[in-house]
């Protein structure tokens, strides 16, 4: 009887230690790009000299890229709604994101998507969704067609945003490009842009939470938790994604919970004047450290898989006009291109979960 005893003390510890999630693997692992001008992409591009400027994004090292997608930044949305040609842009799209910029990703098999907006872009945003935010969504949906690029929603407005506009672009949208859970049809993805956590561009993260991102429904693929206004540590950056998680019940109208396998989370690789280990130097990168949350995440309440997406970086090249660029010699092999090898990053990107 004693021992039995002892042999039920000695198991207690393992008989109520909670079930460990396995780890899923991040099927998502990408890049923002801001062109050599700021994320204006005003003017073409040489391939040679954008090769010369950018090769680490799709060899990092050893022949394999360093990333599965690349969404190329920005559109603006009023430009995009009249099809303007003027001097930095062509029927509605930057100039520099020509056909042949996105073959050079396509080419080594990086999907490659346009972002409509961003904080520079957030009145020209407000003004195009109530100009006509439907005629807006099917000139999207044409770009993406004839480009065959996916199209992200980069719609910063923090304070009162236009919800029943931007239903009306992404009904447009899907009217003409259905959600595809293979991801076959490149042109038929679109995502949107949601806040580090969920303090952030409150009314357009519930929505889009309740709407659009549910797992028994969806209508749009993922969502990307940006980046916050400076570099975060570890344990900042796995709070703000535990927010998406989470929720904000108390929130007056409730925040829903975020299923992990809709959302992706974001770090810089350039940001004021330093080279980043998140760009250099995979070991102590935060793609590293939080690699264990970023793969084990359990839902709570939304969707059934563990583990995010995966990662976005802002940005390659040069994403404002002071500070570092991820040109030569600061190419990001050693930490983006590490991370890929690290965790196997799948090229090109697979269908992705769905729950």
């Amino acid at each position: 009887m004693r021992r039995l005893v002892l042999l039920v003390f000695l198991l207690i510890p393992f008989l109520a230690a909670p079930a460990r999630a396995a780890a899923a693997p991040i099927q998502v692992y990408g890049s923002w790009h801001c062109g050599d001008d700021a994320c204006i992409w005003g003017t073409v591009r040489d391939i040679g000299e954008f090769d010369s400027k950018n090769h680490w994004l799709v060899d990092r090292g050893d022949g394999r890229p360093s990333v599965n997608l690349v969404v190329l930044s920005f559109v603006h949305p009023v430009k995009l709604l009249h099809r303007t040609t003027d001097a930095q842009t062509l029927d509605g799209v930057p100039r520099g994101m020509t056909a042949d910029i996105v073959s050079y990703f396509k080419s080594r098999g990086i999907r490659v998507m346009l972002s409509i907006g961003g904080i520079t872009y957030t009145d020209a945003w407000d003004s195009a969704l109530a100009e006509n935010a439907a005629q807006f969504g099917r000139n999207a949906a044409e770009v993406a067609q004839r480009l065959g690029v996916g199209i992200e929603i980069d719609y910063e407005e923090n304070t009162g945003p236009n919800l029943v506009g931007l239903q009306a672009f992404i009904d447009a949208y899907r009217a003409v490009l259905p959600y595809d859970p293979s991801g076959a049809n490149p042109a038929a993805r679109l995502t949107i842009d949601l806040a580090a956590g969920d303090r952030w561009l409150i009314d357009i993260g519930r929505k889009a939470t309740a709407d659009w991102l549910r797992a028994d429904r969806p209508v749009l693929d993922y969502a990307n938790a940006m980046v916050p206004a400076r570099q975060p540590s570890t344990s900042g950056a796995i709070d703000n994604w535990q927010e998406h998680i989470d929720g904000k019940p108390q929130y007056s109208p409730a925040f829903p919970p975020l299923a992990p396998a809709k959302f992706t989370g974001g770090l810089y690789i350039a940001e004021g004047s330093k080279v980043r280990p998140e760009c250099a130097n995979f070991s102590t990168s935060l793609q590293n450290s939080t690699g264990t949350f970023v793969q084990t995440a359990a839902p709570k309440g939304a969707g059934t898989s563990s583990g995010l997406l995966g990662y976005m970086f802002w940005a390659a090249e040069r994403p404002s006009t002071r500070g570092v660029t991820t040109a030569p010699p600061n190419s990001c092999e050693g930490g983006v291109g590490g991370g890929a090898t690290a965790y196997a990053i799948p090229i090109p990107m697979p269908a992705l979960r769905q729950s």
